[in-house]
């Protein structure tokens, strides 16, 4: 499936967010995520699931000052 991840195009082979993420090397990490601007909650991403040309957003929290 083809998705856009921070604005680069990018092959999936999942659907399920949470299983993207570990597709994406992404687990255990803290992040924050949204789909298409919506922010997806940590709690519910195993229950959504990505279609064809959406837009994943993945945040690293920044340190410093």
């Amino acid at each position: 499936m083809n998705i856009l991840v921070n604005n680069t195009a990018t092959v999936v082979h999942e659907k399920n967010l949470l299983t993207i993420l570990t597709e994406l090397g992404y687990e255990n990490l803290t992040i924050a995520t949204a789909i298409n601007g919506e922010f997806v909650p940590v709690s519910v991403r195993e229950k959504v699931f990505l279609c064809e040309g959406d837009k994943l957003e993945i945040l690293a929290p920044m340190q410093g000052g």
